[in-house]
């Protein structure tokens, strides 16, 4: 166990060591993210440091799969699937990639993932397990997509996706400790926070470097992946993760869905998220990524450990756990036009 701990003091200290490298190159590469209309800071910022999750997380991975936690299949799972949607994150933070190519990636590269790891689990529905059989997989398949494409629409202020990420995986491993035990988890769990953590040394507001599309595509692709591995250890551990996730969830569907009915184009880029207008309300970027930490750590964690302990349905759970961030996100307007 000291050795695991040992890992993930390196993991820290690798990723803000490397995250700083990548600012340095980025700054003489002149890959920044330059300010416009549609963003959510003011100066012309380094972007692609979120590549140093990627490395140093995976590099973790095989370690620990080396030394037998957790298996190897495992790690290779997270492994290829996260080389390629960090990869196509990467090429289109570089230069941009079509919409529909990039889809086809990240439908491709989840396809593979639910494959590996069994295809998704029966949902617990009020003490049932249903088998949804092939509409379970299609759900599954674009239920990880969007959770995607979800985090980088998330990733618009500093420190956001970095946060997010710390505390739901903080969440997981809660919810695998005072249940099921799964230490394999738990370690990948905390490698994951470790290296967003490094990270966030640059990121925390205000932000030195962007974590770009390699870092924030490669954290949704995986956190879907971790909460669709939790149902094979409980099958009521996936509403838990549903409920961690739902910052996150609620505002970005809730604007694409606004966007839509409202007949703008909702590929294009936009300041119209909720936590973005409660930015510019309260006049800065730290006050929301803070918020949301809490948000995390006091409401949506107690509800994801009531229902993996089997206190509370999971349908129920999440109505409970969406229902104040539906009407928090609709008080800041997502999805509506900035003017409006």
């Amino acid at each position: 166990m000291l050795a695991f701990a040992g890992i993930l003091l390196i993991a820290l200290i690798a990723s803000a060591a490397l995250t700083g490298l990548f600012r340095r190159y980025a700054v003489a590469s002149h890959l920044l993210d330059i300010p416009n209309a549609r963003s959510s800071h003011h100066i012309p910022t380094p972007r692609g440091g979120g590549l140093a999750i990627v490395i140093v997380f995976l590099s973790g991975l095989i370690v620990f799969a080396i030394a037998g936690l957790p298996a190897a299949k495992t790690a290779w799972i997270f492994c290829g699937v996260g080389v390629g949607v960090a990869l196509v994150g990467f090429l289109d933070d570089r230069s941009h990639i079509p919409v529909h190519q990039r889809l086809s990636a990240h439908f491709l590269a989840a396809a593979l993932g639910l494959s590996a790891l069994g295809g998704m689990p029966p949902l617990l529905v009020f003490g049932h397990a249903i088998d949804l059989g092939w509409g379970g997989q299609v759900i599954g398949l674009f239920y990880l997509v969007w959770l995607l494409n979800l985090y980088n629409f998330m990733d618009g202020i500093d420190g956001l996706a970095g946060i997010e990420a710390m505390t739901v995986c903080f969440g997981g491993i809660v919810l695998y400790l005072s249940g099921a035990g799964n230490s394999g988890q738990c370690w990948m769990l905390a490698l994951l926070a470790m290296a967003v953590a490094g990270f966030m040394v640059w990121n925390f507001p205000p932000a030195a470097i962007f974590m770009g599309d390699a870092g924030s595509g490669f954290l949704g692709m995986v956190l879907g992946l971790f909460s669709i591995q939790a149902a094979f250890v409980a099958p009521q551990y996936f509403w838990s993760w549903l409920i961690l996730l739902g910052v996150f969830i609620v505002d970005a569907t809730l604007t694409l869905i606004r966007r839509f009915l409202s007949g703008e184009k909702v590929y294009e880029a936009h300041r119209s998220h909720a936590y973005q207008y409660a930015s510019r309300h309260y006049g800065g970027h730290k006050p929301v990524t803070l918020a949301v930490a809490v948000i995390n750590l006091c409401w949506l964690t107690p509800l994801a450990l009531w229902v993996g302990a089997g206190g509370l349905d999971g349908l129920s759970g999440l109505v409970l756990a969406y229902l104040p961030l539906v009407l928090l996100a609709f008080s800041f307007k997502a999805g509506t036009r900035e003017s409006a």
